[in-house]
């Protein structure tokens, strides 16, 4: 088969209301829906009709994709259903791979444009900029401030530290970082995050409170230890450096007495999200790591509990009693919020809305005197 350059363009579009079939942060694209269609259906005809289209249409789409791909996409054979080319479906799955990992980034980029063309639409809208570390339950909460409370939440998943920096460096105005609840002043956690908070200049906001343990395939066995990883027998997938689960899995390894270095495969097979790590596992392409447990429900993932931590806010204290600040905080203490959390699993309130302390909330500082 000859080498054939293949180039990506993205464009996005308005329409006049949000259309029925786009959920989330999907991105279309004419090529993988007619070969999902054709693949579920077995015939240019049935595909056509399925996608409301004629049957001239999307034979023409189909060999302008060959075309373009250089490469056949669907064999045929007489009497036969229509199947994809082994081409065609190794495309259709690192597609797939690809709209997993790409998903917290393309929602970023629709919050961005939406809060952009918000602003130009209406200057009174409150905006909140928040860089946070990945979770499950932070778009819920976006949707409510929105829909409840005129409160645009331009939200960017980032590593917690990454989160943390960009709040000091003014690249936003709250950031969500996670801890485990039994984090000690020596932790991992503690040794990475306290250089990042400044009592008496950052406020502490509780949010909720989520369960971590070990992801893997239903029907299969898991490590029975973080220190089993050093024998090799599973492929484990980790989150990024810097991010709050790459430092609660350094924060397990450092408890049994374990170098990140000895466990293979560490810093080679790397996913940025939950949800990514999930996908890796349940694909085949990893078979444990560490995650959430509402990542591992969606992907229908068996879960075994390691830790709960709680997720905070934290914004700067001149920012504390500004509008956007007192909608976020009376939201988090809404009875809508705890509802939302309810309905994943191993998520529950915790303070969620309240001002907490820092220092005793998170005992990592130690003060000659008490502090007024």
């Amino acid at each position: 088969m000859s080498t054939v350059r293949r180039g990506i363009h993205l464009r996005y579009t308005f329409e006049s209301a949000e259309p029925a079939h786009q959920r989330g942060a999907e991105i279309e694209n004419p090529l993988f829906d007619l070969l999902s269609a054709l693949e579920a259906h077995g015939s240019i005809s049935a595909a056509a009709r399925a996608q409301q289209v004629s049957y001239r249409h999307a034979w023409s789409s189909l060999k302008h994709w060959e075309e373009i791909l250089g490469a056949p996409l669907v064999q045929w054979e007489q009497g036969r259903r229509a199947r994809l080319t082994p081409f065609a479906q190794r495309l259709m799955w690192a597609e797939r791979q690809a709209r997993v990992r790409m998903t917290p980034h393309v929602e970023a980029l629709r919050a961005e444009l939406a809060r952009v063309f918000a602003l130009a639409d209406d200057a009174t809208l409150q905006v909140l900029e928040i860089f946070a570390s990945h979770d499950l339950g932070l778009p819920k909460l976006q949707t409510l401030a929105e829909e409840c409370d005129g409160l645009h939440i331009g939200l960017r998943f980032a590593g917690s530290q990454e989160a943390l920096r960009a709040l000091n460096d003014g690249r936003c105005r709250v950031a969500g970082f996670h801890v485990a609840q039994d984090a000690s002043s020596d932790s991992v956690m503690a040794r990475a995050f306290k250089p990042l908070l400044q009592p008496g200049t950052h406020k502490l906001i509780g949010s909720h409170w989520r369960r971590q343990g070990w992801l893997w395939r239903q029907g299969e066995t898991r490590p029975d230890s973080i220190a089993a990883l050093r024998t090799g027998r599973w492929r484990f997938v980790s989150r990024q450096p810097e991010s709050g689960t790459r430092l609660l899995t350094d924060h397990l390894l450092e408890q049994a007495n374990l170098r990140p270095g000895k466990v293979p495969g560490y810093t080679t097979c790397i996913e940025n999200t939950h949800v990514a790590v999930a996908a890796a596992i349940a694909s085949g392409a990893a078979d444990v790591g560490i995650g959430i447990e509402a990542a591992a429900v969606e992907a229908g993932l068996s879960f075994s509990p390691l830790v709960d931590e709680n997720y905070f806010l934290v914004c700067l204290k001149e920012d504390l009693e500004t509008p956007p600040l007192r909608a976020l905080r009376e939201r988090l203490a809404s009875p809508a919020w705890a509802e939302a959390l309810a309905r994943l699993p191993g998520y529950g309130p915790a303070r969620s809305g309240k001002v907490l302390s820092l220092t005793r909330t998170l005992p990592w500082w130690h003060f000659a005197k008490p502090k007024h």
